[in-house]
């Protein structure tokens, strides 16, 4: 009961215990790696606009997935993102747009807009 309670208020603990195991993921890459996942966590924070914990951890651990492959086979960090970081950021992010606040805001204009219309008839 009081568990229940104080994610609530607080957020999910199964997220938080995510998100821990995450960083703690990107502490062990290599410096280019570590640079080059901290760089795209923060643009996923500002253009991603994730509100749903559970959508952001997927996204950011497939990240993880993906760079810490990278480093282990030595793939170079241009042959990941390629030589448009922004290009490759806004493709990675479109795969999670489930979680994007924009979504939320698009159903509400679209149902707002369809009673309006039902009022009008």
């Amino acid at each position: 009961m009081t568990q229940g309670w104080l994610e609530k208020v607080t957020g999910s603990f199964d997220d938080k215990k995510r998100w821990r195991q995450y960083k703690a993921r990107k502490e062990q890459l290599p410096g280019p790696y570590r640079t080059t996942i901290d760089a795209l966590e923060r643009y996923f924070t500002y253009a991603g606009a994730i509100v749903k914990g559970d959508v952001l951890m997927q996204m950011l651990e497939d990240l993880a997935d993906l760079v810490e492959g990278a480093a282990a086979d030595g793939t170079p960090v241009r042959s990941i993102v390629g030589e448009d970081p922004v290009e490759f950021a806004e493709t990675f992010i479109s795969n999670y747009s489930d979680g994007q606040w924009i979504n939320k805001e698009r159903k509400r204009l679209a149902d707002s807009i369809n009673q309006a219309a039902a009022g009008d008839a």
